[in-house]
């Protein structure tokens, strides 16, 4: 007999830690742009949040193996949006990212990636977790390759880095061996030097972010300031932080954009050492909900799916809370939940419906 599918089943827990952080993302965001002109993103971020939960719900209902059909549709879609961002896309700060849609800025590579996550599951899962061939391994090269390049182009490095962990994830779960890790490993550090070398590859200012965390005192002013003032505002915060509107590097304009890419910094300061490690354990119970969802799954393309959306996740926190304590390079990737914009909370929240969507139909029969 079939098992009806209820709200019962969603995982509320996940939902709950999830809104906490959501909740912390307001208050930052509001405290990081208070007495500026941007005063009135709190209010916008409080609506994509709405709009997200909205779109989780909606996902969450409908079956994940038709996303899986669907989502070869829903790639060539995303190639040929990608296309149209890069010849008449909205231009910010000398980067083509956005598709204007009257009021608002579509972002088409932050949707990719959930699109890529149901893409790469669904290859491999219809592979069958066996040993993979190189041709196999080639064509899952090129499935996120081609969105790679495209968004690099745009140029947006750190939003191209995100599709990196969703392959990662799916030729390890999916029968990759050790030998050809190992020799993907070897080519990939070959590709990355040669491009590097290149100098066609990356722009002078990518290069001069990617290296600046090393030793930012060598440009202050420059390529060193974003990390300077960042560490400055995390161990100002001391243990117990100034209090929510109280930054001085944040108050004081130091700070840049502390409500998107350096909102963790902004939080550790007015939140101190015990606030940025409550945030820290969030982020890691979440995850860890998100692993054991996608252990219990009904089949092999829910565990992929899970897992891929696992990767992204633990990659962009650890890349965005590792650039603001200067253990990594500054890339422009937002923290999931905490960061304002729209694209990146729709993306979170629709991702974390599609992981709701394998959770709940595990108790199908």
């Amino acid at each position: 007999m079939r098992r009806l599918l209820t709200f019962r089943d969603f995982d509320w827990t996940l939902l709950g830690m999830v809104l906490l952080l959501c909740a912390l993302s307001i208050m930052q965001v509001h405290s990081a742009t208070l007495h500026t002109r941007f005063s009135g993103f709190m209010y916008r971020q409080m609506i994509w949040i709405a709009v997200g939960l909205v779109g989780m719900f909606i996902l969450s209902k409908v079956d994940y193996h038709r996303m899986l059909d669907w989502s070869q549709w829903a790639y060539w879609v995303f190639l040929v949006a990608l296309v149209i961002v890069k010849v008449a896309g909205h231009k910010v700060l000398g980067a083509r990212r956005w598709i204007a849609l009257g009021p608002f800025q579509f972002q088409p590579s932050e949707w990719v990636k959930l699109i890529l996550v149901l893409t790469v599951a669904r290859y491999f899962a219809n592979l069958g977790g066996r040993n993979l061939t190189w041709k196999e391994i080639f064509k899952a090269f090129a499935m996120v390759g081609v969105p790679m390049l495209l968004v690099l182009i745009q140029p947006d490095l750190g939003t191209t880095l995100t599709y990196a962990p969703i392959l990662a994830a799916g030729l390890l779960l999916g029968g990759i061996n050790l030998r050809q890790a190992s020799i993907l490993l070897l080519a990939a550090v070959v590709l990355v030097g040669g491009a590097w070398s290149s100098g066609k590859v990356l722009k002078p200012y990518q290069k001069a972010r990617l290296t600046s965390f090393i030793n930012p005192d060598n440009d202050p002013k420059g390529s060193g300031y974003q990390i300077r003032q960042s560490k400055i505002a995390v161990g100002s915060g001391g243990l117990w932080g100034k209090g929510t509107d109280n930054g001085s590097q944040t108050q004081g304009y130091f700070l840049p954009i502390p409500y998107t890419d350096f909102i963790f910094a902004a939080f550790s300061e007015e939140h101190g050492f015990v606030g940025a490690i409550f945030v820290l354990l969030l982020y890691f119970l979440i995850l860890m909900r998100l692993i054991q969802n996608a252990q219990t799954a009904a089949d092999l393309p829910g565990s992929l799916i899970i897992m891929g959306l696992v990767a992204v996740l633990t990659f962009q926190i650890a890349v965005n809370v590792g650039m603001v304590i200067g253990f990594m390079p500054v890339t422009g990737i937002p923290l999931p939940l905490m960061s304002y914009g729209g694209s990146s909370v729709l993306f979170t929240f629709l991702a974390l419906g599609v992981a709701m969507n394998v959770r709940i139909r595990r108790f199908v029969n």
